[in-house]
């Protein structure tokens, strides 16, 4: 009895299992960029995350606020004709805790994907490097806005209870949103940049650390030297290599309350404007470049 001759043309059988057929409108780009920006702003508060998560970002948060909340307090209670403190100048004595935060969540966005490889899984869909550098870089930047934006809103509204001059203190208030936009997005670029170079959380951390507390530490003592010692150019050159000297010294030159060892002045000015403008597009590429060379991998 001969065996039937097996059916070549014949490779394989599919099988409908049941599942449903997705029929629904197939978003593209913006759509995952859109939720990539959303789910990173949401982590950087740990929400979405487990209990232990959320601890730090509202910890700090709350530190942040109690000061502001106790000189509402001084202020309405004892009728100051003004606020002992502008709002850019808030920010600027809060920057210890700006820095934490910064240095805390930023490997929450950029060293986690990377760590475990979820990046190529991004960069398989229709998501560029660029685009995806730029989302995580948003969210952060949008993450700190809103930690420094939130005391000074509290300040602002304690002003307002307090009967203080409305047209000083909307012009104050935009003064310091200005800068903090361009503070958070210093800050977010650098330490976004860090932690997609050092993969372990504990390494990004402290490389932050170094860059926002440490180096800001050295920048101030030889700006105050140097001022002491009448270089004020000196002083004025040195705050180009700190991100928090770099917002000083364009708030004391916009006048917006912030004091610094020497006056921030006539061509200084556009110079610290334009090493922080070239700061973010540097960090920004570096991320690219970061993400692209990984995702290629």
């Amino acid at each position: 009895m001969s065996e039937s001759a097996p059916d070549l043309g014949r490779s394989g059988v599919i099988h409908d299992l049941g599942y449903r057929h997705y029929s629904g409108v197939r978003e593209g780009t913006p759509a995952i960029a859109r939720t990539l920006f959303v789910t990173g702003l949401r982590h950087a508060y740990g929400l979405g995350r487990s209990g232990k998560s959320k601890v730090m970002p509202f910890l700090l948060l709350g530190m942040s606020l109690l000061p502001a909340a106790i000189v509402v307090g001084v202020v309405v209670l004892t009728g100051l004709g003004d606020l002992p403190v502008s709002y850019a100048d808030y920010t600027n004595q809060t920057q210890l805790l700006v820095s934490l935060f910064a240095a805390a969540q930023a490997p929450v966005l950029f060293s986690r994907d990377l760590r475990h490889r979820s990046i190529v899984l991004y960069l398989a869909r229709p998501l560029s490097a660029p685009m995806f550098a730029l989302m995580r870089w948003l969210s952060l930047s949008l993450a700190l806005l809103l930690f420094m934006l939130v005391p000074t809103l509290v300040l602002f509204l304690g002003a307002l209870l307090a009967e203080l001059d409305t047209g000083d203190q909307v012009a104050g208030l935009l003064k310091a949103l200005v800068l903090q936009v361009l503070l958070a997005t210093l800050v977010a670029g650098i330490t976004g940049l860090i932690s997609s170079v050092s993969l372990r959380r504990g390494f990004a951390v402290v490389g932050s650390v170094m860059v926002l507390i440490v180096l800001t530490g050295v920048v101030s003592v030889v700006q105050n030297i140097a001022a002491f010692e009448d270089a004020d150019s000196a002083s004025v050159a040195v705050g180009l290599f700190s991100p928090w000297s770099l917002f000083a010294g364009l708030a004391d030159a916009w006048d917006a309350g912030v004091n610094t060892p020497a006056p921030v002045d006539g061509a200084w000015v556009p110079a610290y404007a334009l090493v922080a403008v070239l700061l973010v597009a540097g960090c920004l590429l570096g991320l690219v470049a970061r993400f692209r060379k990984v995702g290629s991998r």
